[in-house]
């Protein structure tokens, strides 16, 4: 071949290769935006981003083929968590994936139009998102902790098993957070029925959780509680740091807190209700509406206990306890 004829059989393959790319495209590629508070580098956040993927792709939605998932991520920091809701909503993806209250918050303002599945929202109506479990309000669906509020009262209880000495517990949340008002309404009534005093607090750095931890512990008998927050995901190696130092028991809402060296946790399988929600993801992408799709509740609380932890505390888990524990890890 000539070295003119090479030039325009690559030239005329350059044009080629494209039209043939574009016509091998599906007609549609659908669009999953997800919206998380929580950082890129995080690994719950990637575990759960994974396994909505993993949903997804055994129902058929295979990233990149017939479906674009866009996954942004956010922090503790409500501006930005705005800005990313915002941006967001303004590339008009077909359905949204959300997790927390915060998030939900920001999405709601700036949509009522597009399709928000949530994942692990607050039962509780004081956020203004559930009204109706069979029958959910507009845009949105998705599945519940159901009355996260009552659980912080349970979280006490089980750490009561494993701490009998315990009097007081401080439960922390970020700054702002909408559920903080729930939980100190609850712990008034649940705490003092276990011989426990309860004290709430919020705090908005890293510096402000450290000095009232510590403020905490000057007295005998304290435990903490760490209901689910995206603040203690982002802060967990401190906080766990922070109760080793102290040598104070702690009751988790996250599984990974206590592989990572907590002393236990009690609450729900997070990473399971991604997989979970690819389920409705999958529905509205193929013509169902939020409001015909039942908001699901959770049927399944999770309790793992790190011995290895308690006995570092000087505490002895009963045979009883070890029982009931889901997983145990020694």
């Amino acid at each position: 071949m000539r070295r003119r004829e090479f030039i325009i059989v690559i030239a005329g393959s350059a044009v080629a290769c494209p039209l043939l790319a574009r016509a091998q495209q599906p007609a549609s590629i659908r669009r999953v935006g997800v919206l998380l508070a929580l950082s890129r580098d995080n690994a719950d956040a990637q575990a759960r981003v994974a396994a909505l993927r993993g949903g997804l792709e055994a129902l058929g939605w295979k990233s990149g083929q017939n479906v674009w998932i866009d996954v942004r991520w956010s922090d503790t920091d409500d501006e930005h968590l705005r800005s990313e809701a915002a941006q967001l909503v303004a590339r008009k993806p077909d359905v949204i994936v959300a997790a927390g209250s915060r998030v939900m918050i920001r999405l709601q303002e700036q949509t009522s139009a597009i399709p928000i599945v949530f994942v692990a929202q607050a039962g509780s109506s004081d956020h203004g998102i559930i009204t109706n479990f069979a029958r959910p309000a507009g845009n949105l669906t998705g599945f519940t902790t159901f009355d996260s509020f009552a659980l912080a009262g349970k979280m006490v209880s089980v750490l009561k098993d494993v701490a009998p000495g315990l009097a007081r517990v401080l439960l922390i949340m970020s700054r702002g957070h909408p559920s903080t008002a729930g939980y100190r309404r609850q712990l008034a009534e649940d705490a003092p029925l276990l011989g426990v005093v309860p004290s709430v607090i919020e705090v908005g750095t890293t510096a402000e959780l450290e000095r009232e931890i510590a403020t905490f512990a000057r007295e005998p008998g304290g435990g903490l509680l760490l209901p689910a927050d995206q603040f203690h995901i982002q802060h967990r190696d401190l906080i766990l740091a922070l109760a080793t130092r102290h040598r104070l028991p702690a009751n988790y809402a996250y599984r990974s807190h206590v592989t990572a060296g907590g002393l236990m946790s009690y609450g729900l399988d997070f990473t399971a209700l991604y997989g979970a929600a690819a389920s409705y993801v999958d529905r509205i992408l193929r013509g169902e509406k939020p409001a015909d799709l039942p908001v699901q509740a959770p049927t399944k609380y999770e309790l793992v206990i790190n011995l290895k932890t308690a006995k570092a505390l000087g505490l002895t888990v009963s045979p009883m306890l070890l029982a009931r524990a889901d997983e145990v890890i020694e």
